[in-house]
């Protein structure tokens, strides 16, 4: 079954009177409880796929169905509720909210999901539990190491049973022990909710633990990996 679908897409940007051509014809599927990796050059596009994917941004043409979801069928209000309900987000530089703890900020997606503060709390509370920072909930992310974060991170991606979650480089900032420590943990998570993995990576590490890796060279797919 087909969690994502991406149908020919293409993306151009334009940075002053040139015109960077980000996507070309790329078209691909993705099978849920996948754990995929978008590897590439810089400028390759694998980080506008994933935003393309996320809702977060959107291509020029082609077609984008995320869990039965179609984007160019949606309004802005309808995708935003879909990032929220269906999928999670994991990025480089951690994106957590500085004034908050670990467990606030793992809340906070289940906060604008409305659900009860009780239900929110033991779900954060579970889920950190999970990604070993059971004595971390009350620490903000100053308070908290890098690989610590990304965890935090990952935990507030999955917290709210999202159908996929797209990871954006999360181990570049990492060293590798704390790296392949995370990559266990969200394989783990891929194995045990069925949740769809797509990462975006330099990391070899990354792709060593993916079941699939796609090579995007030039904003397209240069070869695609399924691994047996």
């Amino acid at each position: 079954m087909h969690i994502v679908e991406c149908v020919d897409i293409n993306k151009t940007y334009h940075q002053g009177k040139v015109e960077v051509l980000a996507l070309k014809g790329v078209s691909l599927a993705f099978e849920k409880g996948s754990f995929v990796a978008l590897a590439g050059p810089s400028g390759s596009g694998k980080t506008t796929l994933l935003n393309i994917i996320g809702g977060l941004d959107l291509a020029d043409s082609g077609r984008v169905v995320v869990d039965g979801n179609a984007f160019d069928k949606m309004n802005r209000s309808q995708r935003a509720d879909l990032r929220l309900n269906k999928v999670g987000f994991v990025f480089q530089s951690y994106n957590l909210i500085p004034v908050l703890s670990a467990l606030e900020n793992v809340e906070f997606v289940m906060l604008l999901q409305g659900l009860p503060p009780a239900e929110r709390r033991k779900r954060a509370k579970d889920i950190l539990d999970e990604v070993g920072l059971e004595d971390m909930y009350d620490r903000r992310p100053a308070e908290l190491s890098g690989g610590q974060q990304q965890r935090v991170a990952v935990a507030r991606a999955i917290v709210s049973n999202p159908s996929i979650v797209l990871a954006d480089e999360p181990t570049a900032n990492l060293d590798s022990s704390t790296g392949k420590g995370l990559l266990e943990i969200m394989k783990q998570m891929n194995e045990k909710k069925n949740v769809t993995f797509i990462f975006s990576t330099h990391d070899n590490m990354v792709m060593d633990y993916a079941d699939r890796v796609i090579y995007l060279r030039d904003g397209m797919v240069a070869d695609d990996r399924v691994k047996r």
